[in-house]
């Protein structure tokens, strides 16, 4: 398999980059456990990213991601961003405070950022994995040069087909049970929100790449149904939310924990973006009336201060909880512990 034989990894299980929870800690304990640990760096700048990859460096030798959004950057609208800070004002209200006056575009996108790329082409992490697109071919062509595999997140076929015509060494199958956003390469398109299973044996059979399965896998028992499709590894996310080397808050890991867990919900309230999150008072509040939110990241600047304010009263239903639907399987294990435990499932599985 690519991924075990080229990386030697010990178990074909990738660690999702989920920016919010991924750790440098956590990636650290996933590859020394063998698997494929990552960082996401794709809501930090440069100077924030290098001192999270050599974080991880610094701590194991082994190989690992380093996941990057490349969507395209945001046109401005400050009438509809006006407008949404007008219909989030209540929410603000009832957590007394005020709603914010203007929004910015919190994260800068990889298509842009030549800081970032010069990073990157210095420290040359093994992996380097995009989300919610591809970089122009300089740029794959530059990270290539360096050594790095090149991974892509795709929902449907046609983006796979464009990540090998781009260069891409792997495609992430995303199935639309996924948690946090779906990688859809334009945002504006329908979304024919193919499962993972769906997704990945499609791919495996059109596409001349190898694929990763990621969406709804939390056990040994899904990782090795993944592979029996022929998938080349498996991507978990959701499954290392409870873990403690995650970043998720204690409202976070309640939520995982609770009712919550059994009701998913795809919003794009939160940050302009469609995302899987555990229900909360936020996704509730999206699904009344016609919401129209503003550009992506844009609308995350608002959601974000919301969030802020919510929890310095104690109240956690307005974060960015994002979870696949598999969230009520999650395991509060440490990181290592929890990839012992998939290894000896898969080997369990019929």
């Amino acid at each position: 398999m690519l991924l075990t034989e080229t990386l030697g990894l010990a178990h074909p299980i990738i660690q999702a980059p989920m920016a919010g929870v991924s750790t440098p800690e956590m990636a650290v304990a996933v590859c020394e456990a063998g698997a494929l640990g990552s960082i996401a760096v794709g809501a930090s700048d440069a100077t924030a990213a290098r001192a999270m990859i050599a974080d991880v460096q610094n701590h194991t030798a082994r190989p690992f991601n380093v996941n990057l959004f490349v969507h395209a950057p945001a046109t401005r609208d400050v009438a509809r961003e006006n407008a949404w800070l007008a219909e989030l004002a209540p929410l603000f209200l009832e957590q007394g405070s005020q709603a914010p006056t203007e929004l910015r575009e919190i994260y800068r996108s990889f298509v842009e950022d030549d800081d970032m790329l010069a990073m990157l082409l210095e420290l040359t992490p093994a992996v380097v994995s995009f989300h919610f697109g591809l970089p122009d071919a300089a740029r794959v062509a530059a990270l290539k040069q360096a050594g790095c595999m090149l991974l892509a997140t795709v929902t449907n076929l046609s983006e796979a087909i464009a990540a090998e015509q781009a260069g891409i060494d792997a495609v992430v199958a995303q199935g639309y049970e996924a948690g946090g956003h779906r990688g859809v390469f334009d945002p504006d398109a329908p979304d024919d929100q193919l499962g993972t299973f769906a997704l990945t044996r499609l791919l495996v059979a059109k596409c001349g790449l190898p694929v990763i399965a990621a969406g709804g896998i939390m056990d040994g028992q899904a990782v090795r149904a993944a592979l029996s499709l022929g998938a080349a590894a498996a991507q978990l996310g959701t499954a290392f939310i409870a873990c403690p080397e995650s970043s998720a808050d204690t409202f976070y890991r309640a939520a995982l924990s609770g009712p919550s867990a059994q009701h998913t919900r795809m919003t794009s309230v939160i940050s302009g973006r469609s995302a899987r999150c555990l229900e909360n008072h936020f996704t509730r509040w999206g699904e009344e009336g016609s919401r129209l939110p503003p550009a992506y990241s844009i609308a995350y600047d608002a959601g974000k201060a919301l969030n802020a304010v919510a929890k310095t009263n104690g109240e956690g239903g307005y974060g960015a909880q994002w979870a696949g639907q598999g969230a009520p399987l999650a395991r509060s294990l440490p990181a290592a512990e929890l990839i012992a435990i998939i290894a000896a499932e898969m080997k369990d599985a019929p």
